[in-house]
């Protein structure tokens, strides 16, 4: 059941958040001892939790909009009486742990049900999910292969029933890898929709955003999300209208430009096929499509030097020794950073600026642009690219999400189809920087379509 199903129910008295944990609860201990989402799992809490929650729906005093469904959280956010090792072996579990995240404290005040943190990478630096503390996070439709990452875990506790909805965060794609990969819907707002503390080292990059397997989920998330927290001086102004609203929306009309490749990306042949088909489908359903490409360069150089200059200030507050123990892809990181002066990452938020000038340009004659969230399926899990590539990096293989974390836009993966062997196919859709309401409301739309023509 999606958590808006599990709300509905709760508030007509035919199910209660202690079933809906149970059997959430039930499908980790059956399914992560393969896939590998959680890293922490805390059964007693989440029944005491669920059963406080079971008291206020029979009291007729829910504590929010989603007060009793079952969430995850990945090993990144700060959350009260558990350790957040971000995947490193290089921080100590020793509590007592006392703070939440504003994400973590916002979904506490809601009343959700905490199941235990998720798996990322080291330091949630990469695009695939494995460390020396976790291991593999697989994909569950097919373990052999990548969940996809950094926030792999939460995608896969998701799309594998361990819960119906997580929060992760993106900081060049990591929830709409992810999400493409394992068949969800991954969102990443406007930079600062959500607020973040501590503040991330990779700063204007960073992103917080949700999971779930329908964009109305997402959606409701998104309202819990997106409240104010003082914590944060990078944040938006509080939303003045409510996201889960903005869905019944009127999108038909809207101008939607679709770039295949964004004219730099290679794209495998069969993902190009179902993206198309699936723009096609949107098309005759009433949107406007025209293929476009927004006119910028890949800015992965760019991106590159403001994420090595993010881990190395992130690492250079470890203890001493840290550089070997590290993940080796982390240390060349860790190395390239250090080598970097303030100049060489000036120049490179120059870069970024100057794509969100022409992306603002670009949303002034098209409402949304919509791509193929990934160029390629889910490889062997294991490895940060794909094995036989002569990539070397993991940006290498994901030239569609990382360019919109440069200019700070929401955008949202949503299933497209599958290819012949059944992976999922992840549809991106951008948006013009705090048009978060409408790229909702036209993700909704794409969702329903594609599920209609699917059927």
């Amino acid at each position: 059941m999606t958590a808006a199903e599990l709300a509905a129910a709760y508030s007509a008295g035919v199910l209660s958040p202690v079933e809906a944990t149970q059997a959430a609860l039930d499908a980790i201990a059956a399914r992560d001892d393969v896939l590998g989402a959680y890293c922490l799992v805390d059964p007693e809490r989440a029944m005491v939790q669920a059963k406080e929650s079971e008291t206020r729906w029979h009291s007729g005093h829910a504590q929010g909009l989603l007060d009793g469904v079952p969430v995850s959280i990945k090993d990144v956010f700060l959350t009260e009486g558990w350790p957040t090792l971000r995947g490193s072996t290089s921080i100590q579990p020793d509590g007592p742990w006392p703070v939440d995240s504003p994400a973590t404290a916002r979904l506490r005040e809601d009343g959700l049900v905490f199941l235990g943190k998720t798996t990322t990478p080291e330091l949630a630096w990469k695009a695939t999910t494995d460390s020396a503390l976790t291991g593999i996070t697989r994909n569950p439709i097919d373990p052999a292969k990548t969940s996809g990452g950094s926030s792999g875990g939460a995608a896969v506790a998701v799309a594998a029933g361990m819960g119906p909805v997580s929060i992760g965060t993106d900081g060049g794609g990591s929830v709409r890898i992810p999400a493409s990969f394992c068949g969800v819907v991954g969102f990443k707002p406007t930079h600062g929709r959500i607020p973040l503390y501590p503040a991330s080292p990779f700063g204007p990059l960073a992103h917080a955003g949700p999971f779930a397997r329908t964009v109305e989920d997402v959606a409701l998330l998104m309202d819990i999300l997106s409240l104010p927290d003082p914590r944060d001086p990078t944040a938006g102004a509080p939303p003045l209208t409510a996201f889960r609203g903005a869905l019944a929306r009127e999108v038909r009309g809207a101008t939607v430009a679709y770039s295949p490749d964004l004219g730099f990306a290679e794209v495998d042949p069969e993902i190009a096929a179902v993206v198309a088909a699936a723009v096609r489908k949107l098309d005759a359903a009433g949107l406007r499509v025209v293929e476009a490409d927004p006119g910028f360069a890949d800015p992965r150089d760019a991106f590159e030097q403001m994420w090595a200059a993010g881990a190395a200030t992130l690492l250079s507050g470890f203890p001493d020794g840290a550089r070997d123990r590290v993940d080796p892809g982390l240390g060349r990181m860790w190395d390239r950073g250090l080598e970097l002066g303030a100049v060489d990452y000036l120049q490179a938020r120059a870069v970024a600026a100057e794509i969100g000038i022409i992306m603002g340009a670009f949303h002034a004659a098209h409402d949304v642009l919509v791509t193929p969230t990934m160029p390629i399926t889910a490889f062997e899990a294991g490895h940060d690219v794909p094995p036989g590539s002569s990539m070397d990096s993991w940006p290498q293989w994901t030239p569609f999400t990382y360019p919109f974390n440069l200019t700070q836009q929401p955008a949202i993966s949503i299933p497209a189809g599958v290819t012949s062997s059944g992976m999922p196919v992840g549809l991106q859709i951008v948006g013009a920087r705090h048009s978060d309401e409408f790229v909702l409301a036209l993700a909704r739309f794409a969702e329903l379509v594609l599920a209609d023509t699917a059927a």
